[in-house]
């Protein structure tokens, strides 16, 4: 039996494909991929501090999967994705995230009427080579839409927008399987391709491989196998690794991709590498035991996946880029189902110099971070027991992310929402600040209602006070979130929160 006699669910379930999937920091030189290394910062150095907070809508972009958005090339970013029709090449630029959600989006390839590359177009990633755009992208026949190869657009235009894309033809590896969801990125000056495919003999619809590029359209050598699906977040309804992504950072090679089936399964994982290892060399990836992030019931976000990551306006704030769904339940077969969007969020480190991607954040208010000016590496985060406390946040770190939203009793007052738990405020309950549960009360709103005001030790930071008692200040001691009233400089200090 060929492959075109195979109907599609026979097709993935019996790992003859990837599960369709492809629905869906840096340098930025002119060899450089947006997905190695951002300017300043070395492979060995230490991550950024937190220095902005990101502000944009949610979803930033409708209907748009698989997004990337591209570092700042020339003061533009470039954002492509799946279409739901799985019909053309889009491309859209701003000089802002934000900007990408207002401008227009330009088609700058349309698969053929007939024939190779007439049937679904998925996953497009733009990449930046030696002074020219690629896109890197899946296609099917028209008369086998699940006849998925990868093929390459080449650029000679400073503008990726602009009507200027040549077909260089189809990127072929050791087998004539189902692949796709490639991506690409330049390390110790060698530039490296990653995919997805069916290899012949694995029973999975998909693994993920790596080789050296020959060219921005070519690799060379054989596939090297750095992941195939066994553990249990990653083969619900399909075994697939796919939609892999890298960063370079903090003397490590991170490389994050997305497995299980694209419904309310789909989630993202994690391989990592030292800088120094051969990265051909399978034993060099370690995979991370549990998914960085996954379908978020009480946010409402189904399905995260396919990630990609920039960086903000500030050059500083990382930024995770990728889509999901409002809601779990889908009719029909969910590649056809329309509504995975492009979402942004901060992206965060461990102090250990690894990626925290966290839950994937429902619509509102900016997300912040509260660190108080006498340990600038720390920040309040809650316990299991709604305890508050101060740490490093070594895991979990939406347990530190919170809203700043209008307090319920007045407009003059804030109060403080957990992103994690979204019907919980910080509140002060005899005496003490602790997180507690949405309660239409009076006494709730006043005793979760603060004055936000500006940083009793400096203007960068800002400090909550009281509504009950004008005096008295959210503060930092020895570890836990208290209340008390500043008397000294230092009292001033632990007061005052730069947002980050």
């Amino acid at each position: 039996m060929t492959q075109n006699n195979l109907n599609r669910r026979s097709l993935l379930r019996g790992g003859g494909a990837a599960a369709a999937g492809a629905a869906a920091v840096p340098l930025l030189g002119t060899s450089a991929s947006a997905a190695t290394q951002r300017p300043g910062r070395g492979h060995g150095q230490e991550p950024a501090r937190d220095t902005g907070v990101l502000t944009t809508r949610d979803p930033l972009i409708e209907r748009r999967a698989d997004p990337l958005i591209t570092y700042p090339h020339r003061g533009m970013y470039y954002m492509t994705g799946s279409v739901p029709e799985y019909d053309r090449i889009v491309v859209r630029g701003a000089p802002t995230i934000e900007g990408l959600a207002h401008t227009g989006e330009r088609t700058v390839w349309r698969r053929p009427k007939s024939g190779r590359m007439g049937g679904h177009i998925w996953a497009p990633e733009l990449h930046r080579i030696d002074g020219r755009w690629y896109i890197y992208f899946a296609a099917g026949d028209s008369d086998d839409v699940f006849r998925i190869r990868m093929y390459v657009l080449e650029s000679r235009a400073e503008d990726p927008r602009e009507d200027a894309w040549e077909l260089r033809g189809q990127i072929t590896t050791a087998w004539d399987t189902f692949a796709l969801d490639a991506t690409t990125f330049e390390h110790a000056g060698t530039r490296y391709y990653v995919w997805a495919q069916a290899e012949p003999g694995i029973d999975t619809n998909s693994n993920l491989y790596i080789a050296e590029m020959a060219s921005p359209v070519a690799i060379k050598g054989d596939p090297v196998r750095i992941a195939v699906p066994t553990a249990d977040w990653e083969t619900r309804g399909f075994k697939v690794n796919e939609g892999a992504y890298v960063l370079v950072r903090n003397g490590r090679v991170f490389m994050t991709f997305s497995a299980s089936a694209t419904d309310a399964n789909y989630c993202v994982g994690l391989l990592t590498a030292d800088a120094r290892a051969n990265l051909l060399d399978p034993a060099s990836w370690t995979k991370s035991p549990q998914p960085l992030m996954e379908t978020n019931e009480a946010n409402s976000r189904f399905g995260p996946g396919h990630n990609s990551f920039t960086v903000a306006e500030d050059g500083e704030t990382d930024v995770l880029v990728y889509h999901a769904r409002s809601y779990r339940e889908i009719d029909g077969d969910p590649l056809y189902d329309p509504n995975r969007h492009t979402r942004v969020q901060k992206l965060n480190w461990h102090p250990d110099g690894t990626p925290e991607l966290g839950i994937p954040i429902a619509g509102g208010e900016s997300v912040v971070r509260l660190s108080p000016l006498d340990s600038p590496e720390s920040f309040v985060r809650h316990g299991r027991d709604g305890r508050l406390v101060v740490d490093r946040v070594a895991d979990r770190v939406e347990r530190s992310q919170f809203r700043i939203v209008p307090g319920f009793l007045d407009p003059g007052r804030v109060a403080l929402r957990c992103v994690d738990l979204p019907d919980h405020h910080v509140r002060v309950s005899d005496g003490s600040p602790v997180v507690a549960p949405y309660a239409d009360s009076d006494e709730y709103g006043r005793a979760s209602g603060f004055i936000r005001d500006e940083g009793l030790a400096g203007r960068d930071g800002v400090s909550f006070r009281l509504s009950e008692d004008p005096h008295s200040y959210l503060a930092h001691r020895e570890g836990r979130l208290v209340v008390e009233r500043p008397r000294s400089w230092a009292d001033r200090q632990r007061a005052t929160f730069r947002l980050r």
